[in-house]
């Protein structure tokens, strides 16, 4: 799924990154992925939604995506293009909702060595961050068979979907 060969951008975070401010609370009114972007950590990196492209990565610390279990924070980073979020630990139900939307996410212990702007990517099938900037490659942990399928293809809904037009 993942190909480690397309490096993008590292957008780096620190630790306890709550769904409020990956996107603030106010701005959830859409349930539009497109909309939803542009609002996308504004009040923490307010030039993330301008500067961010598509295939680029948000790395952070410890617990990524704590506080409420609202989607439309990882909705949010679909919407912006976002290739994948890589973090030393994220809350449970961030990670459950990011993978029920398709983005994919990986535990990366090392992910503290990636710095802002390192070109880096990841292979979610074998657990491997690789960053190109350095040379360097980190252990994470790889997603389950079923998660990756649901991620391939494209979440839940879409995972379902197919199943059912079976």
């Amino acid at each position: 799924m993942s190909d480690p060969s397309h490096p993008g951008r590292a957008w780096l975070f620190g630790d306890n990154i709550d769904t409020d401010q990956i996107t603030p609370s106010r701005f959830i009114v859409s349930s539009d992925p497109d909309e939803l972007a542009t609002h996308a950590f504004e009040d923490l990196r307010p030039e993330f939604s301008g500067e961010v492209e598509t295939g680029d990565f948000v790395v952070a610390g410890e617990n990524f995506g704590s506080g409420s279990s609202r989607e439309h924070s990882p909705l949010s980073l679909v919407g912006a293009g976002v290739s994948g979020v890589i973090a030393q630990s994220f809350a449970r139900i961030f990670f459950r909702n990011a993978i029920n939307l398709g983005l994919p996410v990986l535990i990366c212990p090392g992910a503290d060595a990636i710095d802002d702007g390192d070109e880096v990517s990841m292979d979610i099938d074998a657990g491997i961050v690789h960053n190109h900037t350095k040379g360097e490659q980190y252990d994470a942990e790889a997603l389950p068979e079923f998660l990756q399928t649901l991620v391939e293809q494209g979440g839940l809904k879409a995972y379902t979907k197919a199943k059912l037009s079976e």
